[in-house]
């Protein structure tokens, strides 16, 4: 192995890092990849990358919420066989994380090129001013609902949120985490639904971008980088997300206000 490839290797293992880390925090993880790949000389990093670093986060994600997932799949199923209502609410929480996946399943679908092409610092920036502004106003709300009460409409409302996250810059995490607290979810709920949501719109770019990961020309010579960059990003996502969970937890979301007001500051001086 040369040295031009080790220093490869280490630059995709930052970007990982950064994709992990930024992944479940309410910051762009977007965003911050395409910050990270500018200051490592990378320039733009492909769809193939994106779909790579995207699939690590959700494994690491779904093995922090593998009892949920387990509880909510089986007693959707009992509900489905038996109509006890003992298992009524786990299914309509499955209902409604379907129900709030279609806004970004949709726009995904129909702007993808357009959302591609308007990619630019300074809309991350403004993004970022954006996304702090929001979780400043929702600092101090606590919400009463919780998976039993919350309804269709709100639903509705975390995925138009969630779709709004489509925008470069915009954090999904923090746009269905600030919708679901808007909404009245508590904030436990809203973690938890704000991940659940995450699951079947993630699995959706992967299988819609696999055809994309097949035709890459450079698959051979990139695949040592591109697993350094998964298994980074594998490992900073499960603890970045075991931290965001304290975070929110001890109700803590103004920290990522002033983050977000620092980083886009930055953005606008020196990009």
């Amino acid at each position: 192995m040369g040295e031009l490839d080790l220093i490869l290797i280490l630059k995709m293992v930052m970007i990982g890092i950064v994709q992990g880390f930024t992944e479940p925090i309410p910051v762009s993880s977007s965003g911050h990849v395409m910050i990270a790949s500018e200051i490592l000389g990378l320039g733009e990093q492909g769809f193939t990358f994106a779909i790579l670093t995207n699939t690590a986060s959700l494994l690491a994600i779904m093995f922090i919420y593998r009892k949920d997932i387990a509880r909510l799949a089986v007693n959707s199923l009992q509900y489905i066989r038996t109509r006890e209502q003992t298992y009524k609410s786990d299914f309509l929480f499955v209902c409604y994380i379907v129900i709030g996946s279609i806004p970004a399943g949709i726009l995904g679908v129909l702007l993808s090129e357009l959302i591609a092409e308007s990619v630019s610092m300074t809309t991350i920036a403004l993004m970022l001013f954006v996304t702090g502004i929001a979780l400043f106003l929702i600092r101090n709300m606590k919400g009463k609902k919780d998976e039993s009460t919350m309804t269709a409409k709100d639903a509705i409302l975390v995925g138009l949120g969630q779709a709004v996250a489509l925008t470069p810059g915009i954090s999904r995490s923090g746009a269905t985490i600030i919708t679901s607290i808007a909404v009245g979810l508590k904030q436990e709920t809203a973690l938890r639904f704000s991940f659940m949501l995450y699951i079947p719109v993630s699995l959706g770019g992967v299988v819609l971008g696999f055809t994309d990961f097949l035709d890459e020309p450079d698959k051979a010579a990139l695949a040592v980088p591109y697993a350094a960059a998964f298994i980074a990003t594998l490992i900073m996502s499960y603890f970045a997300m075991r931290w965001f969970m304290g975070i929110m937890k001890h109700g803590k979301l103004i920290y990522f206000t002033y983050y977000c007001f620092l980083a886009g500051t930055l953005l606008l001086i020196f990009f």
